[in-house]
């Protein structure tokens, strides 16, 4: 049993952390209407067959539970299949090339200093707040050219999408979840419609930043569509900020939870991107992702017909004792450690090289800065309720 579990007060939903998993690989969930797939080999085979188990998991949702037609997903990155996705995604791959990426190392080291000054003279740290939320939010903003400044506003939206305990059932009647459906909506529209008036901005006068990139990009001969402009926006200004939020905070709970752990990596600098890692597979941020099947197929020994739609608990595969000896032991030294905490596939995050700099230059800092990473015994460490992502929402630091 991890001590994680021991120590803080981890949701009864976060299944995959209070112990193995006991069941099949592979299950239907009559209550919600899809299936479950547990499994590293399993999630590992979803993701090789781009053709079988498709990312756009809109085109399996009834029609009653859609919202209605002010609703678009066009070029929303991760719904996409080959080959527009493959398309899409070119137009900003070289916004984060391992150059560019690299570039990027001195404003972090910069802004994680300012931002930990901010929170030392008011005498008390919460990671979240102070330093793990606006760190890479401003600068995914300052790429895509929109002003952090505003970042309250992303944290609303991110909050109100993101940081609930609702889930879209779909073997429920579409009238008992309309409060959810109409909840998730709302920040989704006010967000596309902000996002929309910047690109129109760049329209009339374009810039150097990413926003200008997808305006003026072009696809097959063709210029982007408004909405698909919005969405690819959206996605880069979400996943751009909420991975590495969830990754620095589940970093330092792991050295906190770990300190053996964290005596290592103090003595040993160099170790900070295997920890890293670890975190990823041990307290997995995207906990689970959606799939569906374009045909009858069979997968983890069950025959799952076409059509369908499949939940792929990566929190749990990540601690399948079939590919992780000793899933369950936070081990950093854990060589080789093939996680699927940033996908696998055509899919693998757009946005890792970021994510994994920012958590490697900010934990540096912190192991600088203090003499120890400890929460605060009186202030409990409180965790996303959300089933399907794993993250700190409040970590107080003494």
């Amino acid at each position: 049993m991890s001590s994680i579990t021991e120590r803080y007060d981890v949701p009864e939903q976060h299944f995959w952390l209070h112990g193995p998993h006991s069941g099949p690989p592979v299950e239907f969930d009559t209550a919600m209407g899809m299936w479950n797939v547990y499994g590293y080999p399993e999630a590992h085979d979803v993701f090789s067959d781009t053709t079988t188990f498709s990312s756009n998991t809109m085109r399996v949702i009834p029609k009653d539970l859609m919202p209605g037609e002010e609703f678009s997903l066009e070029g929303f990155l991760t719904q996409l299949d080959p080959p527009q996705h493959g398309k899409l995604r070119k137009l900003v791959t070289s916004a984060f090339t391992r150059r560019v990426v690299a570039d990027l190392e001195p404003r972090i080291a910069a802004l994680t200093n300012e931002l930990i000054d901010t929170a030392h003279d008011r005498g008390r740290m919460e990671l979240v707040t102070d330093l793990a939320y606006p760190l890479p939010v401003i600068v995914i903003a300052e790429l895509l050219g929109v002003p952090s400044s505003d970042r309250a506003l992303f944290k609303q939206w991110a909050d109100a999408l993101f940081k609930r305990d609702a889930k879209i059932s779909l073997a429920k009647p579409a009238a008992e979840q309309e409060v959810d459906m109409k909840a998730t909506l709302k920040p989704w529209m006010e967000m596309s419609d902000y996002l929309a008036a910047h690109a129109a901005e760049r329209r009339r006068q374009p810039r150097a930043d990413l926003l200008t990139r997808l305006v003026e990009a072009e696809v097959d001969g063709d210029h982007l569509p408004d909405d698909q402009v919005v969405n690819f926006a959206i996605i880069l200004l979400l996943a751009g900020h909420i991975t590495t939020t969830m990754l620095l905070g589940n970093t330092v709970l792991c050295l906190d939870a770990f300190p053996e752990q964290q005596d290592k990596v103090r003595a040993d600098r160099s170790s900070i991107p295997a920890v890293i890692e670890e975190s990823l597979r041990y307290l997995t941020p995207f906990a689970a992702i959606g799939r569906s099947t374009t045909r009858e197929t069979e997968l983890g020994g069950v025959t799952i017909p076409a059509d369908q739609l499949l939940m792929l608990w990566l929190g749990a595969a990540n601690r399948d004792p079939r590919e992780f000896a000793d899933p369950f032991t936070f081990d950093p030294g854990r060589d080789p450690n093939p996680h699927l905490g940033f996908g696998r596939g055509i899919h693998f995050c757009l946005g890792a090289p970021l994510a994994r700099l920012e958590g490697r230059v900010a934990l540096n800092i912190l192991l600088d800065r203090y003499d120890r990473l400890q929460t605060d015994p009186d202030d409990p460490v409180q965790l996303l309720p959300t089933p399907t992502m794993t993250g700190v929402l409040r970590l107080p630091l003494l």
